[in-house]
Parts: structure tokens; sequence; C-alpha cells
């Protein structure tokens, strides 16, 4: 009963209004000892291990959202070596992996979602994933939020993509169809020794807007969806482990790779557990 009154709230809620401003009360800096409340609160609610922030003091943070996109303490998460090996760009855990099959992408137990819609609507992006590999990560509250490189690669493309707020932990995922597709997202598209890498960083309920290096805060565009190249001076190049990403408030990362240029990690299976740098495929030779 909890369940389906949680996916009913979803639907009747008005999503962008409250995550709108939520995200706003979480950049305000001008009321410290509520924010210092909120912020050990959120510390003891969701049980976030600060020993491994590099400002371990929670009440350090001018923000909100300067103690939940924290950065950590050198060497923490060590990247796995090998120009072969691709790594997990997050913590978090595994909502689920595998291959794009019929143009759609496994969500949950009968639920998918459709690439061709999760890439933007273009024919000749989703074409170059058609049955290619993919998993999903999905970061809870307590979680790293920063978004790293899972192979070098240099940015092609980014897309924002306006939508829904929906929440994505695991009772949205099995019971909203095409979840992560109807989401805001903003899609990276790169280029890599192993052909292009497609990172979507999906929105969701109280997400206030991701960030990028480049772009900064990737504000909402009404207008609809709008896709910036990356060519010649203004292609940017990142190394395996980079920061290219943060989620201000959490959600969930997509990760699609064309067909048979990257093999998941046995281990690396739907509802384990993963952290940021440690290996998760192995590239395969085209």
């Amino acid at each position: 009963m909890f369940d389906k009154l949680f996916i009913l709230s979803q639907y009747v809620t008005p999503q962008l209004a409250v995550s709108r401003a939520a995200g706003r009360l979480a950049d305000n800096d001008r009321n410290p000892a509520l924010k210092n409340r909120v912020i050990k609160w959120f510390v003891n609610r969701y049980g976030v291990n600060m020993s491994e922030a590099a400002e371990a003091d929670p009440t350090a943070y001018p923000s909100f959202n300067a103690f939940f996109t924290r950065a950590l303490k050198p060497g923490v998460r060590p990247i796995a070596e090998g120009d072969d090996i691709f790594v997990s760009p997050v913590d978090g855990a595994i909502s689920q992996i595998g291959q794009v099959a019929g143009g759609r992408i496994f969500q949950a137990k009968g639920q998918s979602f459709s690439l061709l819609e999760l890439l933007g609507g273009d024919t000749q992006r989703a074409a170059t994933f058609s049955d290619g590999e993919f998993s999903t990560i999905y970061l809870a509250p307590k979680d790293y939020h920063r978004i790293h490189m899972p192979m070098a690669g240099t940015l092609r493309e980014m897309i924002y993509v306006p939508g829904k707020l929906f929440s994505v932990n695991p009772v949205t995922a099995a019971n909203v169809p095409n979840l992560f597709a109807r989401n805001e997202r903003v899609i990276c598209i790169f280029d890599t020794a192993a052909g292009p890498m497609a990172l979507v960083l999906v929105g969701a309920m109280i997400v206030g807007s991701v960030e990028t290096p480049w772009a900064g805060v990737v504000a909402p565009n009404s207008s609809g969806v709008n896709a910036i190249s990356y060519e010649g001076e203004s292609a940017i190049s990142f190394a395996k482990g980079e920061e290219m990403g943060r989620f201000r408030l959490g959600s969930t990362v997509v990760m699609v790779m064309p067909k048979g240029r990257v093999r998941w990690d046995a281990n690396q299976v739907a509802e384990k557990v993963v952290r940021m740098g440690e290996a998760f495929g192995k590239l395969s030779a085209e």
C-alpha cells in the first residue's frame, strides 16, 4: 500500500516547482544555523561517511549543496589501472546492466525504456548505440555525488532534454514506465578509444540541477531539447577518472557503449554496490 501511495504522489506532486525550490534552499548560505542543522540531520539520517571527505566537518560547508557535492580525500577512490579497463563513474548501486535489445533498455521487471527517447530523440545518435551495452547506476543520498570518466575521452556533444522529475529509487524504477527516458536529463557524448560513449545524467525529484566543468550549472530550458557540439578548439578532453559532472542533489547515471566495444565484468550485477574508480568492464578489440 505504501509503495502505491508513493507512486501516486509522484504523479500529483508539482515536481518541477518542488525540485527547483529545494535547489534554491540547498544553495542558500544566509542562515548558517539552519544549514548546519539540516546537514547534521542528513548525515545521521543517511549514514554519510564524512571520514572520506576532504573536509570532514559537516558544518564547514557554506551551503547544503556544497556539502552534498563534497570532494573526497585524495586516494580514497583509486582508479583501476590499464588502458583497456573501464571503471565505474560513480559511487552507487547498479540498477540494471546488460545489452540494449530491440531499441529498449531494461529498467526493472516488466519495465523498459526507449534508447531513442533516452538520447533525445535523434535517430542517428541512437543508431550508434543500437544493440549496445548499458549500465544504470543509482546514487543514494549518502553517496559521493561527483561523476567521473569511466575511460579517457573527448567531449563531442552535450544535449539537455527537459522532462519530468520522478524519483529514481527502486520503487519508481519498478512502477513508472519509461522512467529514465521521461525525466529531465543531460546527455554527454564522448569519443573514446572504444568508439562513442554516452553518459546520461538523469534528474529526479528534489534534484536542484546538474553541473559540468565546462558548462557550469545546466539550467532548465523550457524551449525543448538543446544540443551543443564541441569541435575543434572547443573540444574538451578528459583523462580516465577525471571529474565530468556533479549532481546538486542525487540521481542516476546511464552509461551506453556501442555493440561489442566493452565487456562488463562478470561480478558487476544488478543491486551490487560499486565505488567510483573500481574496474567495471574491459574494452573489447574491434
